[in-house]
């Protein structure tokens, strides 16, 4: 069974280990740096990405999650997870794990009281799949090694560039599973190009 990482520094940590579960993979929190070790992939969920970010660096997280990216290990990143992987952020001259050639806008949606909901096709993963916007960001652009796997309109919400996932929304608060699943898939590949 492989075994899936989930960040829980902030976020709906218990929301993605369920989900995770229900995707047919063993689901552990990592808080601290040896909770990285013997990890098929890991989940950055949602929550407030500077936040996560100076708690990323007060536990000595950054650094090792960079690696571990620049590696081939695959990570899913949701809502403000998935600002901590995009190179670029709009209006920021900083990036935290800067691993996704994408660039994201920020609450790009609206505020809380803006948040919805909203039907996606998600490329190779699943038709009518229910997605939950809470101050979502979303992709600007993307790179040319990037796979848009949804949009809505012109706005890139979900996005993959090999061995990275990337949601602008909190696919964790539905009861479908079909996008962990789809995240534990890329992470048994992953394995099995590693032992090949």
């Amino acid at each position: 069974m492989l075994k899936i990482g989930v960040l829980a520094l902030q976020g709906a940590v218990r929301e993605h280990v369920r989900m995770l579960e229900q995707a047919g993979a063993e689901a552990v929190t990592v808080k601290r740096k040896q909770d990285l070790e013997d990890l098929d992939g890991l989940v950055i969920p949602g929550g407030e990405s500077t936040t996560i970010s100076k708690l990323m660096h007060k536990y000595d997280l950054m650094e090792p999650i960079r690696e571990l990216g620049k590696s081939g290990f695959p990570i899913f990143g949701t809502c403000a997870g998935l600002i901590l992987l995009a190179e670029r952020i709009e209006e920021s001259d900083v990036s935290h794990l800067g691993l996704m050639d994408i660039t994201v806008r920020r609450n790009a949606f609206g505020r809380q009281r803006e948040s919805f909901e909203a039907r996606l096709n998600v490329k190779g993963v699943a038709e009518d799949f229910e997605a939950v916007f809470i101050r979502a960001p979303y992709i600007s652009e993307a790179g040319e090694g990037v796979d848009v796997l949804s949009a809505i309109g012109d706005r890139m919400v979900i996005v993959q560039q090999g061995h990275l996932l990337g949601a602008a929304f909190h696919p964790e608060l539905t009861e479908d599973p079909r996008l962990h699943a789809h995240f534990v898939e890329m992470a048994k590949q992953a394995r099995q190009a590693q032992t090949v």
